[in-house]
């Protein structure tokens, strides 16, 4: 695969493998990644435009600056990513059946983003924007919440997450029964 271009459009990119590679400053327009393996790619200045990145592997890639427009992860392995360095104008993505672990989406205005049935571990949303998310089914087992706009976000099904309702703004957002009493964790009180 020619790599050397900066410009793609209505590709499919199959089974490839760039692990470690120099990929930044590129524009990548209705693309689709089926079973690649970026990891340890520098994606930084890039832009992605209505892609979708299905089966692949993104762990430890660099995006610093990149842009992500109209942008579906599916079933996707995302580890040591630091998402809060990405570009936020016309931010737009959404992840479904992902793992992302050891993450960070601090300080991001991500309104009505999508993280549906998605494995969440020890991720940061610490000062983030999340309100309108759609966190359903989702296992946030040790990810953070701190200062963080959860207004009319869908917890429904999810599980394992720890939020602290003094810490975090969470009007008219969505739990389950029973994972919704995890809301009274930091109260320290005993329910009988």
């Amino acid at each position: 695969m020619d790599m050397e271009k900066n410009n793609f459009e209505n590709q499919q990119f199959n089974k490839v493998s760039l692990t470690g590679q120099d990929l930044q400053d590129k524009e990548f327009s209705k693309c689709a990644f089926t079973k690649c393996d970026f990891s340890n790619a520098k994606f930084s200045g890039s832009t992605f435009i209505d892609c979708t990145f299905v089966d692949s592997n993104l762990s430890n890639i660099k995006i610093d600056d990149a842009s992500f427009q109209k942008v579906t992860f599916e079933n996707c392995k995302m580890i040591g990513v630091d998402f809060s360095t990405v570009s936020t104008l016309l931010i737009e993505w959404s992840f479904r059946k992902c793992l992302i672990e050891l993450c960070s989406f601090s300080k991001l205005e991500i309104r009505r983003g999508k993280f549906i049935q998605c494995t969440i571990r020890e991720t940061d949303f610490i000062n983030a924007n999340m309100a309108e998310t759609d966190f359903s089914g989702s296992d946030l087992q040790g990810s953070k919440f701190h200062n963080t706009v959860l207004d009319k976000a869908d917890f429904s099904g999810a599980r394992s997450y720890f939020i602290d309702p003094t810490q975090n703004k969470i009007k008219k957002a969505k739990f389950s029964y029973p994972e919704v009493l995890g809301l009274l964790d930091s109260f320290d009180i005993v329910l009988d």
